[in-house]
């Protein structure tokens, strides 16, 4: 299956390529991946070794690897994914996002989602998304809990990040079958 580009008037969800490299080099200057994530893009030698991660998993058949572009900004703003994508169970997450502090507090983050869950949920037949969170990450937990995830509860010290801590993940989730009312409440505007 061939990653899809998405868009709306704000964002475009465009496939990565390898040429991407230099569009994403700035942003990734910019993120603090150490405290809470496992991947570490600080160097260029890391960022293309993420890449490389990500067109890998993306030929297994396992990932859908974006590169974000901020329509209201004209500019790439980061990264984004479909990952560990279960045919046989209809279950994938969406994660390793990581953006630009010109564009975190802009809404664009919401609109990803939008797109990424109306693809999944509509196009793909999905029938549950996941998201996995550092525990201790609490931005990100209420950002999801903000567009109409569940959390489902906590594994406990299952992932070693880049500074050797184990860290717990929060585990949450939205159901095909809640994906109506998400999308005409939380998602109206967006539409």
């Amino acid at each position: 299956m061939k990653t899809p580009t998405l868009q709306n008037d704000r964002v475009a969800l465009i496939p990565l390529q390898t040429g991407h490299f230099d569009y994403l080099l700035p942003v990734s200057k910019q993120v603090d991946l150490l405290e809470y994530g496992a991947s570490d893009v600080s160097t260029p030698d890391k960022l293309r070794a993420y890449m490389d991660d990500a067109f890998a998993k993306a030929k297994l058949g396992n990932a859908f690897p974006f590169l974000i572009y901020d329509k209201v900004q004209e500019s790439y703003a980061g990264t984004t994914r479909f990952g560990n994508i279960d045919t046989e169970h209809k279950v994938l997450h969406i994660g390793w996002t990581w953006i630009g502090e010109d564009f975190r507090g802009s809404e664009l983050n919401t609109h990803m989602k939008y797109l990424m869950l109306s693809y999944a949920f509509e196009q793909v037949d999905i029938e549950k998304v996941e998201f996995r969170i550092d525990e201790r990450n609490l931005q990100s937990r209420k950002a999801v809990e903000k567009i109409g995830a569940t959390l489902e509860g906590i594994l406990r010290k299952n992932l070693i990040v880049k500074d050797g801590f184990r860290r717990s993940s929060a585990c949450y989730g939205i159901l095909k079958e809640e994906w109506p009312l998400l999308k005409s409440s939380i998602f109206k505007e967006l539409q």
